[in-house]
């Protein structure tokens, strides 16, 4: 079983996130923000981060950079439904910044379950 930490301010993305991860075997802990995200991934051990690239406090992609700077190995997907400029400007920022794979909202299950096997294959 893997360990997963969700980072989305938005609660029914947590929720759907968490029934779909959880209904294939992985153990799922959340956070609403980037900022509580890092508190919780700096206070446990976590095989994968699926975060959300716009939020408020420390954003998606302020928190890929931060994840980076603390651990350079964990494997990150970021996921993002856009703000002002939209998925496409933000997602290939985040795999620049260090995310392994990135998907724009709505995703279909199936795809972040693929990437979500991939990423732990790693």
């Amino acid at each position: 079983m893997s360990r997963i930490l969700i980072v989305d301010d938005e609660p029914q993305i947590l929720g759907l996130l968490r029934k779909l991860l959880e209904g294939n075997g992985h153990e799922v802990h959340d956070a609403s923000d980037g900022g509580k995200g890092l508190d919780k991934f700096n206070s446990d051990d976590f095989d994968l981060v699926i975060t959300d690239i716009v939020m408020p406090g420390l954003e998606g992609l302020s928190f890929i950079r931060e994840l980076r700077r603390v651990d350079p190995e964990t494997k990150i997907i970021a996921i993002s439904g856009g703000g002002r400029i939209g998925p496409d400007t933000y997602l290939p920022l985040a795999e620049d910044l260090g995310a392994f794979l990135s998907f724009a909202k709505p995703f279909k299950n199936k795809e972040l379950l693929d990437g979500v096997a991939e990423a732990l294959a790693e």
